[in-house]
């Protein structure tokens, strides 16, 4: 059961109840489903409930908890969007993500993601972990683009999230950064928490809170400006392989939130490969797709460097 626990700011004084959770949690889906939640008493401040249009103030705590069963597919609307399917049998699906879409419904954004194509696609989808969405056992970012392991049914859905857990699924993107890595390969263990001034972003930090995450690196190719790697994390934190090489001085290209937006026309990171054993055959599968065609970077497109004009 999803409970959230919000400390109002400064900033956010006085800002409306449902304005101040839709600025602040990301994994609400639909401003339809926020008001389920204050009719069924699931948000509240300071242990009372409140209504929607209640002013928070410095120092308020806020908080909301729904159940998995509120959080049905009927809040979320089937659509007809083209999906690159990877690979489908009885029950997986592999599909290769576009950048730039996101995995699940969001507050403000719940159409166009992939949850919604996958509704239109078919109805064969596990229910486990709903606040994600139908079928989806683990993310990428919204801009990073590539291979995603979907499950059709409740039993795969929990045997491919222990062999996530159990960090058995293999896992390799490859990345454009900026500058000249000196090393043509190496390991990056630095373990991540909550960014300490903005809460939607992370930071590698060493303190008892912190999540261990360790990523390997591979120099694949060299440009002028920037290098192309492979990167291979041991562990699934988020934003993990964008903040590893920004703390090694080398964000990817295109990162809004860690490095330069416009060094390259969108995130240069892409889900290349994944590999796991099939929940019913046992048998090891692995799928790799090619590059984006952007990530062939001809040499005179960086005569003068990323973010340089």
């Amino acid at each position: 059961m999803p409970t959230h626990v919000l400390k109002v700011d400064e900033e956010n004084s006085r800002l409306r109840l449902d304005i101040f959770l839709a600025k602040n949690l990301t994994d609400i889906p639909s401003r339809s489903f926020v008001k389920k939640l204050f009719d069924a008493g699931s948000i509240t401040v300071n242990h009372r409930n409140v209504k929607s249009h209640y002013k928070v103030t410095f120092g308020d705590e806020v908080v909301v908890t729904w159940s998995d069963e509120e959080f049905s597919q009927k809040y979320i609307e089937a659509e007809k969007i083209d999906l690159d399917i990877f690979y489908e049998d009885g029950q997986i699906l592999v599909i290769n993500k576009p950048a730039g879409m996101l995995v699940h419904p969001a507050q403000g954004k719940n159409s166009g993601t992939l949850v919604n194509a996958l509704l239109y696609y078919g109805k064969n989808l596990s229910e486990i972990n709903l606040t994600s969405g139908p079928g989806i056992v683990h993310r990428l970012d919204q801009e990073t683009s590539g291979l995603l392991l979907i499950a059709k049914d409740n039993k795969t859905h929990v045997q491919l999230a222990q062999q996530f857990e159990r960090r058995l699924v293999k896992k390799r993107y490859v990345a454009l950064v900026e500058g000249s890595i000196e090393f043509d390969e190496g390991v990056i263990d630095a373990p991540l928490g909550r960014h300490p001034r903005h809460r939607n972003k992370k930071a590698v930090q060493f303190h008892e809170l912190a999540k261990a995450a360790t990523t390997f690196y591979r120099v694949l190719k060299r440009h002028k400006y920037s290098t192309m790697v492979a990167l291979l994390p041991q562990t699934g934190r988020t934003h993990q392989l964008r903040v590893h090489m920004a703390y090694l001085g080398h964000p990817i290209l295109g990162d809004e939130k860690y490095g330069r937006k416009y060094s390259f026309p969108r995130l240069a990171l892409h889900a290349q490969s994944i590999g796991f054993f099939h929940p019913q055959t046992s048998a090891y599968l692995e799928f790799w797709s090619t590059l984006p065609e952007e990530f062939h970077i001809k040499e005179e497109t960086q005569a003068k460097g990323p973010n340089k004009n």
